[in-house]
């Protein structure tokens, strides 16, 4: 592992993406801290609101098989530079457009930057690293990302603890980091000439079915975490905004913790046994979301729901390992969009539900995780390639 880590140092790309990276987590993460606490406190929004404004969220990356024409005009490392601006200008804008309409048009504006940011991110990944070399990429990056998540959460934590700053301030300061990190980018080089031509196409292949079916539960599985297990925290049980952001750098502090063994361990157990576990564990928390009415066990559950979450990393390793080379670019971009498709349907649906009754969309939840555990049973890689990689 060690011989796999120096070499990893040593790849342009990988410097060129980790800023990148690490700068985006930590925009991502201010934006969902002060989001669900802006949005009740400063503007009253409900819980269909909040599932509309989620969905728009999810659009742009609904949208991300269209990276495909724009990287006939751009570099594919370049589109990840500008992705990040305008992520940056996003969350710049934020905190000015204090109304439901306006949220609406800032997080699409934020979104569309994150979202081609990361697919063109994870294409890279794929295409720079080879298969021993990319779930260790990916957990250091998700291990790196909590580092920068905790310093940044515990500063969001003690300025709303402690001072009057608003919120609109706070955008606006983060928002500036991003851009800042993003100019930089465009004055690098880390292209290698030698690896493989990308298909500038859309590609759709019947031998890629179960990476596109794990991909479209899992965003369904995302958003169920992402909007409601926030919105519940703030809505039914009060937490303020400290203390989300105190639960945020919690989560962070784990993440930094164990995303280093996660990427040893799909390498050692592999991605059948290690994604196995994790929705094993899922069916579990979506069903304790639902029937645990206590606000200390709702928060170790949100804990529990984010420790698993990194264990997607090996959905990618899992196509990486099967996948013609040429088909990464246009196939990531694809799965980013059926991922999509869930993601802009479910917090609509689920804001529906959420005001029949708010244990409806957690159950969901436990039955999306009971199909993926059922589909990961069909995961094969080469017996080969699989004793190579531990070895």
């Amino acid at each position: 592992m060690n011989r796999f880590l120096k070499e990893i140092r040593n790849i342009s790309m990988y410097k060129y993406l980790v800023l990148l990276v690490v700068v985006t987590t930590v925009g991502h993460q201010a934006w969902r801290t002060l989001l669900n606490n802006f949005a009740v406190d400063q503007i009253g929004i409900n819980g269909l609101q909040m599932g509309i404004i989620q969905s728009v969220r999810e659009i742009p990356g609904f949208l991300t098989f269209l990276v495909i024409y724009v990287l006939l005009v751009f570099r594919e490392h370049r589109l990840s530079a500008y992705s990040v601006l305008l992520f940056g200008v996003g969350i710049i804008i934020t905190g000015l457009f204090p109304s439901f309409q306006g949220l609406l048009l800032t997080t699409f504006i934020m979104s569309l930057g994150f979202h081609y940011f990361e697919t063109t991110r994870q294409s890279l990944v794929l295409q720079y690293f080879n298969k021993q070399q990319t779930p260790l990429v990916l957990a250091r990056w998700r291990s790196l990302s909590a580092l920068a998540n905790i310093i940044i959460g515990a500063v969001i934590w003690a300025i709303f603890r402690f001072t009057d700053i608003s919120m609109p301030v706070a955008y606006t300061v983060f928002g500036i980091l991003i851009i800042g990190a993003g100019l930089y980018s465009l004055t690098q080089n880390p292209v290698n000439k030698y690896m493989p031509t990308q298909h500038k196409k859309i590609i759709i292949r019947k031998k890629y079915w179960l990476f596109y079916a794990l991909n479209f539960l899992s965003g369904a599985r995302r958003q169920i975490f992402v909007v409601f297990a926030v919105f519940m925290l703030v809505q039914k049980y009060q937490f303020t905004v400290w203390e989300i952001s105190a639960l945020f750098v919690l989560n962070n502090l784990i993440t930094w913790l164990i995303s280093p063994y996660i990427g040893k361990a799909i390498n050692r157990f592999g991605e059948r046994r290690m994604l196995s576990f994790e929705y094993l564990f899922l069916i579990v928390i979506f069903v304790g979301y639902a029937v645990l009415e206590y606000k200390i066990a709702a928060a170790i559950l949100y804990l529990l729901d984010h420790v698993f979450f990194n264990f997607t990393i090996g959905i990618h390793t899992f196509f990486q390992k099967t996948a013609d080379p040429k088909d990464i670019a246009p196939s990531i971009a694809v799965s980013f969009s059926i991922n999509h498709i869930s993601a802009v349907i479910i917090p609509v649906l689920g804001g529906i539900m959420w005001i029949m009754n708010w244990r409806v969309p957690f159950l969901a939840g436990a039955v999306l995780a009971i199909v993926s555990l059922i589909l990961v049973q069909y995961i094969r890689i080469p017996k080969d390639l699989s004793k190579e990689i531990k070895e």
